[in-house]
């Protein structure tokens, strides 16, 4: 089984940076898809980003395209969520989770592990 520990959330003015960490523990997350959702109270979980095992293919949300940027250290197996000109409406818990395929897909019901959540606020 793998394990998922998010990172890096925090309280931040509108327009600032934060950097999310996703560290996995009990397997290699090499050969894995990885993704990025994020959830408000009373709604769905939402697709954010997702990459493939090297790296070298990445999909956005429409909302967070050209602020948002998803990579991965396999060699310390981590993957991270750069987040930048952020907005109110970005307010929510972020999830990274893993996928045991190559096929990337943006709806959470096919991802098999998942983190506990890191908290991102963004204030005007």
């Amino acid at each position: 089984q793998v394990q998922l520990v998010e990172a890096g959330g925090g309280l931040v003015q509108t327009g600032g940076s934060l950097r999310l960490s996703c560290a996995a523990s009990g397997r290699t997350i090499s050969t894995y898809v990885m993704g990025w959702f994020r959830q408000v109270p009373g709604k769905e979980r939402e697709f954010v980003s997702v990459i493939n095992w090297s790296g070298g293919s990445t999909d956005y949300a429409d909302s967070v395209k050209g602020r948002f940027t998803i990579s991965r250290d396999n060699a310390k197996n981590t993957v991270y969520l750069q987040m930048n000109s952020l907005k109110p409406e970005g307010t929510a818990v972020y999830y990274c989770a893993a996928r045991r395929s190559s096929v990337m897909v943006t709806t959470p019901k096919h991802y098999d592990y998942w983190g506990q959540g890191t908290q991102v606020t963004v204030s005007s």
